[in-house]
């Protein structure tokens, strides 16, 4: 009877065994189904929709497009002179690493790539602004990267949104209630997109009531959590000139980006109206950028002292 018991209980043992190793291949097969999956998700490129021979000579003759702005904005409840200047260029972007590929390869993806910077004085201190968003220039998918960096002398802060299986987010500030922080979220639009979305497609730029991502300078700038809000879009054309305004009704806020209606849809000037301040001093305000001059140029090739006369020609 005890060498039966011992026999089942062997038995008992080697299925238990077994199950436990059948168990453990089970999940790791499937936490390789699921990085297959993610991995899928970045390097398998949608259709591309076509590129006219007019985009082509505009944006791969091998040249940036700069446009300098006299920037009205506000913050703490007051204006706040300054400047801004969007750049625009073209580069091969790298599916996986999500950076600027060094070398051509067919699996790149080719961007659009938007550097927005601001510059303005609050009171002794300055601020410095910049967001770099990466958009694919077949307009077949969101943003690829989008980052945003903000420097004052209180400290600095930095966001940075990578689009995998889903918008993974990660966002570093020097305020308590922000701090480190990594996460995830659905993907839906993006508000930083839609300025590169301008230069490759307005037509195809979203109406209507969706949710949308504000822009990392907004939401940063205003201590928002960053998630998709509600949001209405319209779009008009009036005497050569067009404009796309996104409204926020949760914010009391709304964008209005005025640009030419026809190739290659330059922006012209946008205003910002929000909340401005915080607590019982916060008021109604609108920031206000204007164009000063535009350049066609490789200014990655300008960096030396003789080249300092180009800054003069964008009023800077």
């Amino acid at each position: 009877m005890k060498k039966i018991l011992k026999l089942d209980l062997i038995l008992f043992t080697i299925i238990l065994m077994l199950f436990g190793i059948s168990s453990c291949k089970e999940n790791i097969e499937k936490k390789s189904t699921k990085d297959e999956i993610a991995l899928a998700a970045i390097t398998t490129p949608p259709k591309k929709k076509k590129l006219t021979n007019e985009f082509k000579a505009y944006w791969y003759a091998g040249n940036a497009e700069i446009t300098s702005y006299r920037l009205e904005m506000a913050r703490y409840a007051e204006t706040r002179k300054g400047t801004a200047v969007l750049i625009y260029v073209t580069e091969p972007f790298l599916a996986d690493k999500q950076v600027k590929a060094d070398e051509s390869n067919p699996s790149n993806i080719p961007v659009l790539k938007l550097n927005s910077t601001k510059k303005f004085l609050t009171g002794i201190y300055p601020y410095s602004i910049m967001t770099s968003s990466f958009y694919p220039v077949h307009d077949n998918q969101h943003a690829v990267k989008i980052s945003t960096s903000v420097q004052e002398w209180c400290g600095h802060i930095y966001a940075q949104l990578n689009n995998r299986e889903e918008f993974n987010i990660t966002s570093h500030s020097y305020f308590e209630n922000e701090a480190d922080q990594d996460f995830e979220l659905e993907k839906t639009v993006l508000e930083n997109e839609l300025w590169n979305k301008i230069r490759i497609d307005p037509s195809a730029l979203p109406v209507g009531g969706f949710k949308a991502i504000p822009s990392f300078e907004y939401v940063r700038l205003g201590h928002k959590e960053l998630k998709a809000y509600d949001v209405v879009a319209t779009l008009n054309e009036s005497d050569g000139l067009s404009s796309y305004e996104l409204r926020y009704p949760e914010f009391d806020r709304t964008l209005t980006i005025n640009f030419t209606s026809t190739f290659p849809y330059t922006i012209e000037s946008w205003t910002d109206t929000y909340k401005s301040g915080f607590g019982p001093n916060a008021k109604t305000m609108t920031t206000r950028a204007t164009k000063i001059s535009s350049l066609k140029t490789p200014y990655w090739k300008q960096h030396n002292n003789e080249h300092l006369f180009l800054r003069d020609s964008l009023g800077l």
